[in-house]
């Protein structure tokens, strides 16, 4: 064939979709086709959080439904990908042992000191390279040991969330590497499972899968699947394939501008920022700068920090819906605040209380109160402030991964449904004093799509993935401005949060 039709099922934090690749193995060109969108979000059930995993399930086979309507035999493979170190627990009969739990749910408050009191953080750091979070999944895990024994002695097996869904759709189970690294349980160097830290910390081991790199062939369709979808037939010439299910992984992938002259920030509900490794970093300046050496495609590292991102702007708009009745869009809430004048009050996005507040708005305004800074006289006012926020520690994080890496970088290439955000975008490039490159938006979904080419044997390293969508796909410059004022604004920055 000289047309493939690859469907990439991307989920993250606030909703997943559906896109089918139409790679050209004649020319070399991708194009994208939307089918299905849906919404996800975390339920809160009492004290805790969770995620629906079963609605999504029944999305993803929505999907698959829509692309085996719309193109037939030409369906190639699916891969899924989705946020990163949360998880499912099966029983022994491989039976769902609940709804999993979300990464925001208070469980694993104030358990990392009694983590490192078992094992100490240079311990763990030096084996894993993985930055500290209480959101990881090895705090989860202990926090299990801890409160809800019962669930873990009943597991019999851990698969991370795409891990689950992959296994649903080809009847196996394995763990995937680049999520498996954002466990903070897997070795950086031996690419294994850190049985003695989970040991130590009471976290069974026998629930641990086969680590697989991005790319594996899992098998076809599972028969049982491709009945319930009425395509029996069709379901042994799909094949399942494990693309780089984290999220994160296969959007740096697409990132068509990065080399080892320019950063990315892989920008959606989290913004992740670094450089690309082509071995892990690990030293104690790595360790206290607090960076993660995350598993990449084609086993490169994706040597970042996280920090809050379209999250903050996400709840801002939630909490107008809920409370005044007003839906804006992204867009009209990025015009307001590019039509008021640069504020100087800022806040650090990653303080603990915006990671999960009831009411986004007034925490920005009491983190400002208590800073003594002055507060938004707007709602433009107010998405500037973290707009501005949002891309001061963007500069923050990407000067320390150069102080550690002794790289000079030249430029940033903004990926992801963020790279959207032109404000974001100009913002960041007169902070940092270089050019951005926004784009590609679906970054996440053509990694997914090209990885699974890769799988196939359609496409043979990541240099030529990125030349696939460097060209198919137009990315955005935004050139430096104001460079000495946003300067001052950055030490400004820097003085008021005491981030020196």
């Amino acid at each position: 064939m000289e047309v493939v039709v690859l469907l990439a099922i991307d989920i993250g934090a606030s909703g997943g979709k559906a896109i089918a690749g139409v790679l050209d193995l004649k020319d070399g060109k991708l194009t994208v086709d939307e089918l299905l969108r849906f919404p996800n979000q975390i339920i809160r059930v009492g004290n805790h959080m969770h995620w629906d995993v079963l609605q999504l399930w029944v999305n993803i086979k929505n999907s698959i439904k829509a692309a085996v309507r719309k193109y037939g035999g030409k369906l190639a493979s699916v891969g899924v990908d989705t946020w990163g170190v949360d998880f499912a627990l099966l029983d022994s009969n491989d039976e769902l042992l609940g709804l999993p739990y979300a990464y925001r749910d208070p469980m694993t408050e104030g358990l990392m000191d009694e983590v490192f009191g078992k094992v100490p953080r240079e311990v763990i750091y030096g084996e894993t390279g993985i930055q500290f979070m209480r959101i990881n999944t090895l705090y989860q895990l202990y926090a299990l040991v801890k409160y809800n024994p019962q669930r873990l002695k009943a597991a019999g097996a851990m698969l991370m969330i795409p891990d689950l869904f992959n296994y649903w759709l080809s009847g196996v189970k394995v763990n995937e590497y680049t999520n498996a690294t954002t466990t903070q349980l897997l070795n950086a160097r031996s690419r294994r499972w850190s049985v003695d830290i989970m040991e130590r910390l009471g976290i069974p081991t026998h629930m641990l899968q086969d680590i697989v790199d991005a790319g594996t062939r899992l098998g076809h369709l599972a028969p049982s699947v491709a009945e319930e979808l009425g395509v029996p037939n069709l379901g042994r010439d799909i094949s399942i394939i494990a693309p780089a299910t984290h999220d994160t992984a296969s959007a740096i992938a697409a990132a068509p501008m990065v080399n080892e002259h320019t950063g990315y920030v892989s920008s959606g509900t989290w913004n992740l920022v670094g450089v690309e490794l082509s071995e892990p970093l690990i030293n104690e300046r790595a360790m206290l700068s607090n960076f993660t050496n995350e598993g990449g495609a084609f086993r490169t590292i994706t040597f970042l920090r996280n920090m809050q991102g379209m999250w903050l702007i996400q709840e801002v708009r939630r909490i107008i819906s809920d409370v005044e009745g007003r839906d804006y869009s992204y867009d009209e809430l990025t015009k307001l605040a590019s039509e008021v004048d640069q504020p100087n009050s800022f806040i650090d996005v990653d303080d603990p209380r915006f990671l999960a507040p009831v009411n986004m708005i007034e925490e920005v305004k009491g983190y400002l109160r208590e800073t003594g800074q002055r507060e938004p006289s707007s709602l433009g006012e107010l998405v500037r402030v973290i707009i501005t926020s949002i891309a001061l520690k963007h500069r923050y994080i990407l000067e320390r991964a150069m102080e550690i890496t002794g790289r000079r970088l030249s430029g940033v290439n903004i990926i992801g449904g963020g790279s959207r955000n032109s404000l974001m975008n100009q913002l960041t490039a007169n902070v940092m004093g270089i050019p951005v490159y926004a784009g590609p938006e679906e970054s996440t979904s053509l990694g997914n799509i090209l990885i699974q080419a890769a799988g196939l044997g359609m496409v043979k390293n990541l240099g030529e993935l990125r030349s696939i969508v460097k060209g198919s796909f137009n990315i955005k410059v935004f050139e430096p401005r104001d460079e000495r004022r946003y300067g001052d604004l950055y030490t400004e920055f820097l003085n008021r949060l005491h981030l020196h």
